[in-house]
Formats: C-alpha cells, sequence, structure tokens
C-alpha cells in the first residue's frame, strides 16, 4: 500500500527526501542516539547515489526502511564489536602499568599527612562540621541537625575548614 507522499515516478533521491525525518525517527528509536541515527540517514543517501539501476527497484519506499534497518543493525554490531574488545580484561602485556610509581604514591602520602594536620589544626566544632560534611558524605541540614546548629553555620565552618586545608598545602608544596 503506497503512502500519500510517495509518487510512481519519483526517484530515491527524491523519495529520501521527503522520507528523511521519519527515516531519521526509525534509526534514533532503534539506537537511541540522535547523533548516529542522523549519520546513518547520511549514509543512507550516500548509498543510493551509487545505485546503479534505481529503475530496478520496485517499492523505493520499502527499499529505503530496509536499507536505515540495515545501517542501523550493521552500527549495533559494531557497538557490541567494539565493546567487547574495549571493555574485556586487558592481558596484553605491552600495555602500560595503571599502578602508580613509588614516587607518586610519597608524593601523595606526603599530602594525605598534611591533609590530616591540617584538619587536626581546626577548632574542635569547625574539624567536626567538616569531617560530618566531606568525610562522611551528611547534607548541610543532616550536619545541621545532628550538631544542633544552624545550615549557614555548617557552611561557614566548612568554607573555613576547605580555606585553613588548601593554605596549609600551599604551604606545604612551597617548602
Amino acid at each position: 500500500m503506497a503512502q500519500p507522499n510517495t509518487q510512481p515516478g519519483q526517484t530515491l533521491s527524491q523519495l529520501w527526501v521527503v522520507e528523511r525525518p521519519s527515516l531519521l525517527r526509525l534509526a534514533r528509536r532503534i539506537l537511541g542516539d540522535a547523533s548516529l541515527a542522523e549519520d546513518i540517514t547520511q549514509t543512507l543517501w550516500l548509498r543510493i547515489q551509487r545505485i546503479s539501476d534505481p529503475a530496478a527497484i520496485k517499492d523505493k519506499r520499502a527499499y529505503l526502511y530496509r536499507l536505515v534497518l540495515n545501517l542501523t543493525s550493521d552500527q549495533m554490531r559494531s557497538r557490541k564489536r567494539g565493546a567487547a574488545l574495549f571493555d574485556g580484561p586487558a592481558d596484553d602485556a605491552r600495555m602500560a602499568d595503571a599502578a602508580p610509581t613509588t614516587e607518586t604514591l610519597i608524593i601523595h602520602r606526603q599530602r594525605l599527612d598534611m591533609l590530616a594536620a591540617a584538619i587536626d589544626e581546626l577548632p574542635p566544632r569547625c574539624r567536626e562540621v567538616f569531617i560530618l560534611r566531606r568525610v562522611e558524605g551528611l547534607t548541610p541540614a543532616e550536619v545541621a541537625d545532628r550538631l544542633g546548629i544552624a545550615p549557614n553555620t555548617v557552611a561557614k565552618h566548612v568554607r573555613h575548614a576547605i580555606g585553613h586545608c588548601q593554605m596549609r598545602l600551599a604551604e606545604g608544596e612551597a617548602a
């Protein structure tokens, strides 16, 4: 059954222009990615330009939709192959070791020690607020409720603690 917008003498290129929004929607629905769907419709355009005998195609509209389905299927297979290739276990002996060097570990340990010392220098309430907020991950409201203080006071203590820690780390790195 022919669509109202198709005409018997219509070329594949003309039909592609008319059907492009529907073809794009179909590809986007299958792939779940608008950018890839756009690539598929552009690839479809290039494919139909290379057809040597377009007159031999009886149902041009069905042909366009079949090509989109084939191209999206190829794209999905390609993504699966890529995922299997790059997401699998890396047992290639030539790959660089991702573990940090001893020097990097020492530097990180020194920075961590400086940070711990800076936190220890904070006033007790400020230190407690900072640890609850940044280490334990409580929300400002939860910290305020737990300590019986205002949320604005929580924010003030956290700002003070961060500023103090940044200053101590900068001093330590300059030394």
